[in-house]
């Protein structure tokens, strides 16, 4: 049967979202069809809206969430209606070089790199006012139903309370991970964090679960220190209160630089601020926040030829089919927290002053 239900459409870039009524058709042979019940706003989302992060439009926008599965297509077998479920903007095919190696986790059908919007046959699953609507990264979540391919979703712990592991979807899998598992922070090292929304602070809370001794939250934003504080940050700095490059003043908070940055933000500048803060030999630096599109870095090869590692991360470095049922067994033992994640909790139908809350750093 074809669903018919409400979803935030963005018909054009830099305009507001429109709750339509938009068809979400069954699903197809090894894909499921999920009634979301609790989706998070990323930044990942605005950059498409902003045009940083080039996505063909109409699209249904959202990638972190958690839901109940509606009804399957034929050939699956281990997910069935009334499962559980996070759906996976990374993919995991479990056949492909990335899934294969043991270092890898940017499963080779991921959207993220093709931008196609569409399911791994090419078409959608979405019609509104008769027009076919993209997919965004094999999930689109802004919608009450809809269609993901097998490889893009999880079966998790049937008690776990939806409105808080959907997290565990993007921000704080992307953050915690980038930290224990890209990063791989050792006790007793310094860090520092550029950027603290969700995802930083998710960063903040992995560098503490990894023994770090020193984590300096940078933020322009001083209002986010607080709650930095209270997940792990040991220390807050807001690059306006200085002079110089903040660069050099974490330099010279630390003597020889930071050994792990991180920057969660998406910003050209403090990519190579975050470079250039780590220690000049054996520092490493992880790049987190989306790129913005069309922008190109240039910095000084010395950075890296002294022996600095510059490194990205994808959804933390996680393998998301496996880790995710985990990290979900993770917090129901209490091994971390995420309601200080969750600042504001809005009806579907005011996404667009959720979005509102997103820019204005709230």
């Amino acid at each position: 049967q074809v669903i018919k239900c409400k979803a935030a459409v963005m018909w054009e870039a830099n305009k507001p979202f429109s709750i339509e009524e938009v068809e979400v058709a069954p699903p197809k042979a090894h894909e499921l069809r999920i009634k979301i019940v609790a989706t998070g706003i990323c930044r990942s989302d605005d950059h498409v809206i902003t045009g940083g992060l080039v996505m063909p439009f109409p699209i249904i926008l959202g990638h972190e969430a958690a839901g109940i599965v509606e009804s399957v297509g034929q050939g699956i077998t281990a997910i069935e209606p009334g499962d559980k479920v996070i759906p996976l903007f990374v993919p995991y095919c479990g056949e492909c070089s990335s899934c294969l190696n043991t270092k890898g986790n940017l499963c080779i059908k991921n959207d993220l790199s093709s931008r196609a919007g569409l399911m791994p046959d090419g078409t959608t699953r979405f019609t509104c006012k008769g027009k076919a609507i993209h997919h965004f990264v094999g999930t689109s979540t802004f919608t009450e139903y809809t269609v993901v391919h097998e490889t893009a979703v999880a079966k998790i712990d049937s008690a776990a309370p939806l409105e808080k592991v959907f997290l565990i979807g993007c921000g704080f899998s992307t953050g915690y991970g980038a930290a224990v598992q890209t990063a791989k922070v050792e006790p007793g090292s310094i860090c520092a964090i550029f950027g603290l929304g969700g995802v930083g602070l998710s960063v903040i809370m992995g560098c503490k679960a990894a023994g770090a001794s020193r984590i300096i939250a940078v933020d322009i934003n001083s209002d986010k220190f607080a709650k930095a504080k209270e997940l792990g940050a040991t220390d807050c700095i807001n690059p306006r209160d200085f002079k110089k490059p903040i660069h050099e003043v974490l330099i010279e908070m630390t003597g020889h630089g930071v050994d792990y940055s991180f920057e969660v933000i998406g910003r050209i500048d403090t990519m190579t601020s975050a470079l250039a803060c780590c220690h000049y030999n054996y520092g490493v630096s992880v790049i987190v926040g989306v790129p913005p599109a069309a922008q190109k870095i240039t910095f000084d090869p010395m950075l890296l030829f002294t022996g600095r590692t510059w490194k990205g991360s994808v959804f933390g470095g996680w393998k998301s089919k496996d880790s995710v049922p985990k990290l979900v067994a993770d917090y129901m033992k209490k091994k971390f927290v995420l309601d200080p994640l969750i600042t504001h909790r809005l009806h579907f139908t005011k996404i667009n002053e959720g979005f509102d809350l997103l820019r204005t750093g709230k």
